[in-house]
């Protein structure tokens, strides 16, 4: 990377913030994303490349429309999210696209938590 670069990854608010009954390895995943995100933030930095990622929370993707979860679920789901909806792909786009932007040229080793105000 040269630079004025950025890298953004994606990690998710179980990393940082939610834990549920049976998403240990899914948090811890998203964990080391972060501890990996800073670590390198603060490594790069020197370098003039910055690194963060985003946290977003449920996104809806075909993922969600598994049998697993009825629309019922779904909906007593989306009521713990101020917005009363899950996140659109594009929502967690623009964040991406803001900390790729030179709009964040000040801005490394940072969580952008993009989730509907879930983490409130």
């Amino acid at each position: 990377m040269k630079r004025g670069s950025s890298m953004v990854l994606t990690s998710s608010i179980s990393g940082v913030f939610s834990v549920d009954i049976g998403n240990t390895m899914y948090s811890i995943t998203k964990s080391a994303i972060d501890g990996f995100m800073k670590n390198a933030a603060i490594e790069l930095a020197v370098k003039g490349i910055r690194v963060n990622s985003v946290n977003p929370g449920m996104v809806e993707t075909p993922i969600n429309n598994i049998d697993s979860f009825t629309e019922d679920q779904k909906k007593r789901d989306m009521a713990n999210y101020p917005m009363q909806r899950y996140g659109h792909p594009n929502d967690v786009a623009w964040g991406i696209i803001y900390l790729l932007s030179d709009a964040s040229s000040w801005v490394t080793g940072t969580r952008l938590k993009i989730d509907g105000g879930y983490s409130l």
